[in-house]
């Protein structure tokens, strides 16, 4: 079975086409890094605008590199929620387009859910259930993935997300947007321990996350220094700011894997990709004698071959939707969780 999936959710306009869930025929990403970076972050409006300068080729190129017309694929799959309005919007649009057009059903996927099934592309023998960390740009989240369609957030970040924290502390430091790259890089040849940052604590929530206190640490210690006129070695601070994320992360995911007793731990989300975060679960997944599964780098970013992934379960379980189909900036995972008796 082939699917044409297309995300448009935040600044990277991609489509894909997947085979059975697990197969990549083509996997085509338009990125608009460069023009976002002139303002140090993404522009809901301009991201937006060049959705549709560009989703009509990019669908144009994955259909061929896949070796397939819009008359071969057997469903449209696309990123309804959440993301940035507008640019969610474009792809919404496009899609229900091609799906009245073709007459091939329109699978609505969840943009986390995509994240998570990243993993089913790289490690084709993984299957349900097992603990998932989703750290990306806008989402923190520890997830209990019961099913292909089945998701029980267990813990989340009450303030920043990860990645936003990333940026945000790139961007004190002087480094270009996206900043996370620059402070891998770093952290690789500087002292990960030159500073220490706190791990701050949040109550109500054994595996909630934050990341504010630990943002605002860093920048009140840049701008203390520079106000004192005295150097800082950015380079050190970006290494140990890493190092504390990542052992934020890896704390509270071995403290849920213990809770739950799983011998099953999945990484997913932009973050991902980050040198640190993986050295850490891998860590703590030999610690508690799990099998770790994490995506390769180029599906740990937005990319529409993940939407691909999770739209082939989401049709096998019955989910589709029509030409009323509309863009849900704010939406949970557990909200469009589909059990087994639910399916069609």
């Amino acid at each position: 079975m082939k699917i044409l999936a297309i995300e448009s959710s935040c600044d990277e306009t991609a489509a894909a086409v997947v085979e059975n869930g697990r197969t990549v025929l083509s996997n085509i990403v338009a990125s608009q890094i460069d023009e976002h970076r002139l303002y140090g972050g993404v522009v809901p409006e301009i991201a937006s605008r060049r959705h549709v300068e560009s989703i009509s080729g990019v669908v144009g190129e994955a259909l061929s590199a896949a070796g397939c017309t819009l008359y071969g694929i057997d469903a449209v799959a696309v990123t309804y929620a959440p993301g940035l309005i507008g640019a969610l919007l474009v792809g919404v649009s496009y899609a229900k387009g091609l799906s009245m057009y073709t007459g091939k059903p329109l699978v609505p996927v969840h943009h986390i859910a995509g994240h998570i099934a990243a993993n089913y592309i790289t490690h084709p023998e993984l299957e349900p259930p097992f603990l998932c960390l989703v750290v990306s740009g806008g989402h923190s989240h520890i997830v209990w993935v019961e099913s292909y369609t089945e998701y029980k957030v267990i813990g989340r970040t009450r303030d920043d997300a990860a990645g936003e924290c990333f940026d945000k502390v790139a961007r004190v430091l002087g480094y270009p947007y996206p900043g996370g790259k620059y402070i891998d890089e770093a952290a690789k040849k500087c002292s990960k321990t030159a500073f220490k940052f706190p791990h701050p604590k949040v109550s109500g929530g054994e595996f909630d996350l934050s990341f504010s206190g630990l943002k605002t640490a860093v920048i009140n210690l840049v701008h203390n220094s520079r106000q004192r006129g005295e150097e800082l070695s950015r380079e050190d601070v970006a290494a140990s700011f890493q190092k504390t994320v990542s052992d934020i992360l890896g704390e509270k995911t071995e403290a849920a894997a213990k809770s739950l007793g799983c011998k099953k731990i999945v990484v997913a989300g932009g973050v991902s990709a980050n040198s640190g975060v993986r050295a850490k679960m891998k860590k703590v997944s030999d610690s508690l004698g799990a099998e770790l599964f994490m995506p390769e780098l180029r599906y740990c970013g937005d990319n529409a071959a993940m939407i691909g992934a999770q739209g082939y379960y989401d049709f096998l379980a019955g989910r589709r939707a029509d030409e009323s189909l509309n863009a849900v900036a704010t939406l949970s995972l557990e909200d469009i969780s589909m059990k087994t008796e639910d399916r069609k």
